[in-house]
């Protein structure tokens, strides 16, 4: 769950600035936490309210994404989703942006198995991103995250991201030098999981996914999700990202990884 803040948080201070290299300040002082990391934790709460009942959960989400949101108008929503939260117009709109797959962390944390991963992400993302490709993403990003926090193998999760979701056929040093910002899910997905299967630590992870470009807020929080689950988060990186969070973010945090311990405290 922390991992896709800190990757948000990291990843900030570059989506309108990128750097095509993995040689970077982690922590900054100008980094800031963006609306990756206030939907993922919108999300997270939802699933302790909802005690993750699917037919609660649509409702419940639906509220703590309108409510908190909305006590962050500046953190960087999309149009469309700005309009969402803003309105009293809460329809699903047909999206498959890149949203989707950033802020579904918590589903694959809290799940008890793969396919409740997929349930709990299929609800959570249908209230706005329902197109096919926004589902894929949200899904394909909560599968890996409950497969790798369950002791599989990176190799066992690409073959089965390769199979059921994404064929990906290019590494890291293919793309980067040609990757730009991009807000959809087919080209924002394919390209943090690579930064996932290429990465030999948390940090390396995150490193990776913003050496790429693009939308690096975002592309570090589907990427740190993932590398939380697999790698676990160092403890002193743990307490620097906290530091970035109001008390009303540390709160849900701290509620969700009482409930759902981070892999750093289950590994130690």
């Amino acid at each position: 769950m922390l991992g896709a803040i800190i990757g948000d948080i990291v990843g900030s201070r570059f989506e309108w600035n990128n750097i095509k290299s993995k040689e970077f300040e982690f922590y900054h002082p100008k980094c800031f936490f963006t609306d990756d990391s206030v939907m993922s934790l919108a999300i997270a709460k939802s699933i302790l309210e909802s005690e993750c009942d699917y037919e609660k959960l649509r409702n419940i989400v639906i509220n703590n994404m309108v409510s908190i949101g909305r006590k962050y108008p500046m953190c960087g929503f999309g149009g469309s989703f700005y309009r969402w939260i803003m309105t009293d117009n809460h329809s699903p709109y047909n999206s498959y942006g890149n949203g989707a797959a950033m802020r579904v962390s918590a589903c694959g944390f809290a799940a008890s198995s793969l396919e409740d991963a997929k349930n709990l992400s299929s609800i959570v993302t249908e209230v706005s991103h329902n197109h096919p490709e926004g589902m894929k993403g949200a899904e394909s990003v909560a599968a890996s995250i409950y497969m790798a926090k369950n002791g599989k193998s990176i190799q066992e999760i690409k073959d089965y991201i390769k199979t059921n979701y994404y064929d990906i056929d290019f590494s890291l040093d293919d793309i980067r030098k040609n990757y730009e910002f991009n807000e959809t899910c087919q080209n924002t997905v394919p390209q943090a999981f690579e930064c996932f299967f290429e990465a030999n630590s948390f940090e390396d992870a995150i490193r990776n996914a913003i050496s790429i470009g693009g939308d690096s807020d975002t592309l570090g929080a589907i990427v740190g999700g993932m590398a939380e689950a697999y790698f676990g988060i160092p403890e002193k990186m743990r307490l620097k990202a906290i530091e970035y969070l109001d008390e009303l973010m540390l709160n849900i945090l701290n509620e969700f990884e009482e409930k759902y311990p981070p892999v750093i405290a289950r590994m130690n």
